[in-house]
């Protein structure tokens, strides 16, 4: 028994020390850590537990019969994230340059299977070649499984997909299927032609990052949410993101004691938002001024600015913020905000975050690209979000609400369980100027002095319809508050909203606008 316990105890430190040096010195060489050092910094120390360790591929032909190292490129396991259990699977890119194969994919369905089947958070440490082309049709079978696995676990347990190396072709859609994915710039890029495919189809010549890499996708294309320049930094911010998530849909997401006094009072902002609604300011240093210790993570920070997405904390509870941003495009919705936003309230309905939406919106952006890129219909997934969440929702209009905007950003009208303003708020189907030239157009052009009475019927305007407790009278605001009470209310109305229980109508499921 002694020989085979060291036997096996030699085997397994095979197994730790991976291909070989010379595999791990370029491995190094490309900026990147191995995929054990990454473990290790996504996991609390000494918590990993190994599944499969010594899984081996039986597939035969092109060389592999001679090749079968054990793990066949992917490391599974579980292990603990601030004590609450997390699973994990990392691509070993010194094996088989991390391509998936038979082997390789049926240890990565075991541990979904595992994930789901314990209702914890799933982490994927992604740097493999895609499909390993020896193995064919079967390798292609295998990311058929990971993707009907993202579904099954989708709105179930939290899914984090984690970009540390390339990622190419039909695995790309893993990550696709994922609440968030992370980025590491320089040395990770997604997508589903390479430079080389994209030149021979189209004539255009581009990099690798400049068709896939971290940037563009935080930038550009949506792909990506968070992106950080090394991989020490994204793992830190992997772990800080698993705090403010519940293990699974049937949990709320981990209290925090905090210290920050619930009723303090937030007078700056008053003197942060301008009452000119046409003067634009950074609505993240509202948020900073209203949540715990100013605190919060911003989703999708460098796509679709015009709204911010983010999680907090009020009074140590995890909240989601959805807020127009009037630093940038003065604050209009589009079809890119529209989605972001969209997507973020579902990801906080599934996993029970209350949603508090601050408003300060002109309208959705007009223009023919909009119109002809679909405006309509993705304006229409966040009104449906909305209209679909049934967790706790409070919004909040500081300055201007108009329009259509006004309705889809969670007016009480489409199911806000609270909604309050500020004074300076103003609600109404579009601004005064706007109206006035549509309402009275007649006795402006009839006037001895149009501009005067232009003037004169825009003030008479706003005192009949854009006051400020207009919609309160109507009871389509339950409150005008002091901006310096804002935090005080929201997290009296969370407390409150605490045990909300809302029924949904029997079906399979809806059918939201795409």
């Amino acid at each position: 028994m002694k020989s085979q316990v060291a036997e096996l105890a030699q085997l397994r430190e095979r197994v730790l020390a991976g291909p070989g040096e010379k595999a791990t010195a370029a491995q190094r060489a490309k900026g990147k850590l191995t995929v054990r050092e990454r473990i290790g910094l996504l996991l609390d120390e000494g918590s990993f537990h190994e599944v499969e360790p010594l899984r081996r591929h039986r597939a035969t032909g092109f060389g592999l019969e001679a090749k079968k190292p054990y793990t066949d490129g992917v490391v599974t396991g579980w292990g603990t994230v601030e004590g609450r259990t997390v699973f994990v699977y990392a691509h070993d890119f010194r094996i088989f340059g991390g391509a998936l194969g038979e082997a390789h994919a049926a240890k990565i369905h075991k541990i979904m299977d595992m994930a789901l089947a314990a209702g914890a958070p799933l982490v994927s440490l992604n740097d493999g070649a895609g499909a390993r082309i020896q193995e064919g049709v079967t390798a292609l079978a295998g990311y058929g499984g990971i993707f009907r696995r993202n579904t099954a676990a989708s709105g179930v347990i939290p899914q984090i997909s984690v970009m540390l190396g390339p990622c190419a072709g039909g695995a790309a859609y893993s990550p696709a299927l994922t609440d968030f994915v992370f980025m590491v710039r320089e040395t990770s890029q997604m997508f589903i032609t390479g430079p080389d495919v994209v030149k021979a189809v189209t004539g255009e010549e581009i990099t690798q990052n400049g068709l896939g890499g971290a940037d563009v996708h935080a930038e550009t294309s949506g792909v990506c949410h968070f992106a950080y320049d090394d991989e020490e930094t994204c793992l830190e911010e992997v772990r800080y993101l698993l705090s403010l998530l519940p293990r699974n849909n049937r949990e709320t997401p981990p209290a925090v004691p905090c210290d920050d006094p619930p009723d303090r009072r937030c007078e700056s902002l008053a003197e942060l938002v301008p009452a000119d609604g046409n003067r634009p300011y950074d609505m993240a240093r509202v948020i900073e001024e209203i949540v715990d210790d100013g605190e919060y993570l911003e989703v999708h920070q460098r796509w679709a600015r015009n709204i911010i997405c983010a999680l907090a904390r009020l009074d140590g509870q995890v909240v989601g913020i959805v807020a127009n941003q009037p630093q940038t495009l003065a604050g209009v919705l589009d079809i890119e905000a529209s989605e972001k936003a969209a997507r973020f309230v579902q990801l906080c309905d599934a996993f029970s975050i209350p949603i508090v939406t601050l408003l300060d919106v002109p309208g959705f952006l007009p223009g023919v690209g909009q119109e002809h890129g679909g405006i309509i219909r993705h304006g229409a997934k966040l009104l449906y979000a909305y209209c679909d969440a049934t967790v706790p929702r409070i919004s909040l209009i500081l300055r201007k609400a108009y329009g259509g905007a006004y309705i889809v950003m969670d007016s009480q009208s489409i199911g806000a369980d609270l909604t309050y303003a500020w004074p300076t708020n103003e609600i109404a189907v579009m601004g005064a100027e706007g109206a006035a030239n549509v309402i009275f157009r007649r006795q402006i052009a009839e006037a001895d002095d149009p501009e005067a009475r232009r003037a004169e019927l825009v003030k008479e305007y706003k005192a009949e319809l854009m006051h400020p407790y207009y919609a309160a009278e109507r009871g389509l605001v339950d409150d005008v508050i002091d901006p310096a009470d804002t935090r005080a209310v929201l997290i009296g109305a969370l407390a409150m909203l605490r045990t909300k229980h809302a029924e949904r109508p029997a079906r399979k499921h809806g059918n939201p606008p795409q």
